[in-house]
């Protein structure tokens, strides 16, 4: 089996057992059950019609096991093409006082205006170079990443801040500084630290326009950015992107039915296959 056909098969190794243990939960463990729903909630079953709570049902019990389903599915690609991956990975280091109290000038520039002064953008070599240079007294440092990739053959390291397509401010700002942490330590520990977003709901990496990010990262042209492909191009071979949107779309078809028919006992509309990954 070819490398490509393996990176397929893992990738839909995950989605199918997360997928079937949703499906057990909401038709036998934990299904909707209209009778007590109306007991317990009586004003509202007047009010709303049954089908409105059974697809909020269904989608609290889909929620819970596809935590971190990007982590995982990322993991499985990367572990073919490189051989080690791991999740929650904690990297210790060692980091200078300067260089730690320019994170937070960095990172503070870009959070609030200077009084005088044009609000800072973002631009990552220059800033990433200003903080290495800065050194200090050397004071110990912990950081974990979402994924961390090891290529032994290459001796290469990377470290992944992974987030969905649409990451709020908050957590973004939390990467940065951690990725910056990471590139800082001295002796090096990581070869590239890179903010990844598993896919691009705008097309193009040229045409992302999710602001809450842009205001931490220059989404289009900092080279620490990964959007879409080039993530899973990256850590899983060029063609794992296809790879990934062909399986899951395949899975999606399948699934998406069984839920129509199984689930809400209707049958699936003309367009049912219009929602695709791409």
């Amino acid at each position: 089996m070819s490398k490509k056909k393996r990176v397929g098969e893992a990738i839909k190794g995950v989605v199918t057992i997360m997928m079937d243990r949703v499906m057990n939960n909401v038709l036998i463990n934990d299904p909707f059950i209209k009778e007590k729903h109306h007991s317990a909630k009586p004003l509202y079953a007047a009010l709303v019609p049954d089908e409105i709570f059974k697809g909020a049902h269904f989608e609290r019990r889909f929620v819970t096991p596809f935590g971190g389903v990007w982590e995982k599915l990322s993991q499985v690609a990367a572990l073919e093409a490189h051989g080690h991956c791991s999740m929650g990975h904690k990297i210790d280091g060692v980091i200078g006082s300067e260089s730690l109290r320019r994170i937070q000038e960095v990172l503070n520039s870009l959070e609030t205006k200077t009084k005088g002064k044009e609000k800072a953008k973002p631009d990552w070599s220059k800033e990433l170079e200003y903080i290495q240079e800065g050194g200090g007294e050397p004071i110990p440092v912990s950081v974990t990443c979402d994924i961390f990739i090891h290529n032994k053959e290459t001796n290469t390291k990377y470290a992944f801040e992974l987030k969905a397509p649409l990451p709020n401010s908050d957590q973004t700002k939390v990467s940065k500084e951690k990725m910056f942490k990471l590139l800082a330590m001295n002796p090096k520990q990581v070869d590239f630290a890179y903010y990844a977003l598993a896919y691009n709901p705008y097309g193009k990496k040229s045409d992302y326009k999710w602001t809450f990010p842009m205001r931490w990262f220059n989404m289009h042209e900092d080279e620490s950015v990964l959007i879409g492909n080039e993530f899973w191009d990256l850590i899983g071979g060029l063609g794992t992107y296809k790879t990934f949107v062909s399986e899951v779309n395949k899975l999606g078809k399948e699934y998406r039915e069984r839920i129509y028919r199984e689930f809400l006992e209707i049958e699936p509309p003309e367009d049912i296959n219009d929602e695709l990954l791409k």
